[in-house]
């Protein structure tokens, strides 16, 4: 009989925080690695100590620039060809994830092209957060451990001890996660409805649902311009609402997203640190899922069931 591979945890540069803080929590050290830059801007990740016959685990989120995502390429490839056992990569935020289908003539899919990239280099097994689109998930040959930013927000909701909560989705897109929290917390839901002509542009948005004396809690997966969670929010203290709090997976926080939210009816701003924030504000607070992303790596490395970590 065949005992576990041992595990070794490596880290890309645009996630090294979060990584240790992982590694932190599996009682480990981040693997040693290193990048070489060229002088034209290539560069050449490299493990500095033996792989062979590790599980080995690398983390790093692949938002812009796309240099995030070949890096993490890299790696894989380097540990393949160093005769690791087995490479898994752990993506907080899984980039491109908008681009799921094609939703107007002549564009690409860039999430089954990251997919069949990462495949290509030798992947696995991958283990993310809050997908944009569920059905990502099919674009893999390989298994895919999909965790949900619910195991922390729920509880922090629950903490707040809000009367009068309703939960709300900033669009119609996200009304089956706004859904699975109303039934968990039990509370009302509301629905914003818009129509967007171009990204990160809204042209119009209506409101689904009574906000009046409520304590709204909207729920999203990412918060890019910020423009749409905005709007939502002012618009519903307009309707009057007690007060406005929102809850969002991954930071994005392009442009002056930051400026907005500060600006905005929002009182809180509750985030995770699956992408380092670029800019803090009073209004923003940041969990950390270094927690569910150790206990999901030492479940997998046992060939445990991850399904523990799942609030709903």
């Amino acid at each position: 009989m065949y005992g576990i591979a041992p595990m070794k945890l490596f880290s890309c540069r645009a996630s090294r925080q979060l990584a240790e803080k992982i590694a932190d929590k599996l009682g480990i050290e981040v693997g040693r690695s290193s990048v070489t830059n060229f002088s034209d801007g290539e560069f050449q990740p490299c493990f500095d100590e033996s792989v062979r016959g590790n599980m080995v685990f690398i983390v790093q989120s692949t938002n812009p620039p796309a240099d995030n995502l070949f890096e993490l390429l890299l790696m894989i490839d380097a540990a393949k060809r160093a005769s690791a056992y087995k490479v898994i990569a752990v993506i907080p935020y899984y980039g491109f994830a908008r681009q799921d289908r094609k939703d107007r003539p002549r564009v690409s899919i860039g999430s089954k092209l990251s997919a069949d990239l990462l495949s290509t280099a030798g992947v696995d097994r991958v283990i993310t957060m809050d997908l944009h689109a569920d059905q990502i998930q099919g674009f893999f040959n390989v298994p895919v451990d999909h965790l949900f930013g619910s195991a922390i927000f729920a509880p922090y909701i629950e903490n707040l001890k809000l009367k009068d909560l309703t939960i709300s989705a900033p669009d119609m897109g996200g009304s089956k996660r706004a859904n699975a929290y109303s039934r968990h917390l039990q509370t009302e839901i509301v629905l914003c409805y818009k129509l967007r002509k171009k990204p990160n542009v809204v042209e119009e948005m209506s409101i689904i649902g009574e906000v009046e004396g409520r304590n709204v809690v909207i729920i999203d997966d990412m918060v890019d311009t910020a423009g749409t969670l905005v709007l939502a929010a002012d618009m519903m203290k307009e309707k009057g609402a007690k007060s406005i709090r929102a809850f969002a997976t991954h930071p994005i926080l392009s442009g002056n997203a930051v400026d907005r939210i500060n600006k905005s009816a929002i009182e809180e701003l509750v985030i995770t640190d699956s992408i380092p924030l670029r800019q803090h504000s009073e209004k923003i607070k940041v969990l950390s899922i270094a927690d569910i992303f150790a206990k999901t790596i030492q479940a997998v490395t046992n060939n445990r069931s991850i399904s523990v970590n799942f609030v709903f």
